[in-house]
């Protein structure tokens, strides 16, 4: 009886172990599927810009869901040396409808869309005080309020830097000489064969007429010779 009840609770030890597994499993796709389709925003492949101080610049963001958004929230933040200010903020109650934005800054520009998923802004007459970090953040309620955020640095400069095109020029004009090389010599070379071909054919007639005028001769030569012989 002992071991019989040993057997029985090994076995059903087994099964919970077993049962567990494929629980942790479920929960593991679980949460992979909902990480894999889960609200992401971001500025795009570039994470900084250089504007010009008085200029109008862009601060890009867009969001991306795989299952949706419903009541999606989103603002923008200015980081004022650890101080967050908030410079505009709204709520997109579903897909496709633009939300109304409240904006707290008066040069700033809400140019988004929700068609396009797009949430940028734009920031009027920068001055050197408006450099530093901006925040783009994002929550979504149809995704138990999973939150996103992107960092984008705005660079304010005097004036734009003059890009060095030295080294593009020295390499273009070394291709160029290359290339052109190249062509005067496959020139000169079509020119040679030319003339190699000409001086050919003309040594063929020469070879062609000398060779008849021979013939000519030795058959005029032979009739001489025949005519001269006196009869017996």
């Amino acid at each position: 009886m002992a071991s019989e009840d040993s057997t029985g609770s090994s076995v059903s030890g087994r099964l919970r172990s077993g049962d567990l597994l494929h629980a942790a499993l479920a929960v593991a796709l679980l949460l992979g599927v909902w990480s894999v389709g889960g609200l992401e925003v971001t500025t795009g492949k570039v994470s900084s810009v250089e504007a010009m101080n008085g200029s109008t610049v862009l601060l890009p963001c867009t969001y991306s869901s795989c299952i949706g958004i419903r009541k999606l929230y989103f603002s923008w933040h200015y980081n004022d040396n650890g101080t967050m200010i908030k410079l505009c903020e709204a709520e997109i109650p579903m897909e496709g409808v633009e939300p109304r934005v409240n904006v707290y800054h008066e040069r700033v520009e809400f140019v988004g869309s929700s068609k396009s998923n797009n949430i940028s802004i734009l920031l009027w007459n920068i001055t050197f005080e408006d450099q530093g970090e901006y925040i783009c953040f994002a929550r979504n309620p149809k995704e138990k309020n999973r939150n996103h955020s992107a960092v984008f640095t705005l660079i304010v400069v005097d004036q734009m830097k003059e890009v060095d095109n030295t080294l593009t020029v020295i390499i273009v004009s070394v291709l160029g000489g290359v290339i052109g090389l190249v062509i005067i010599v496959m020139v000169i070379k079509a020119l040679v064969v030319h003339f190699l071909r000409k001086d050919d054919e003309k040594n063929k007639e020469c070879l062609v007429s000398s060779g008849n005028d021979n013939t000519e001769n030795g058959l005029s030569g032979a009739k001489a010779d025949n005519k001269g012989t006196p009869k017996a």
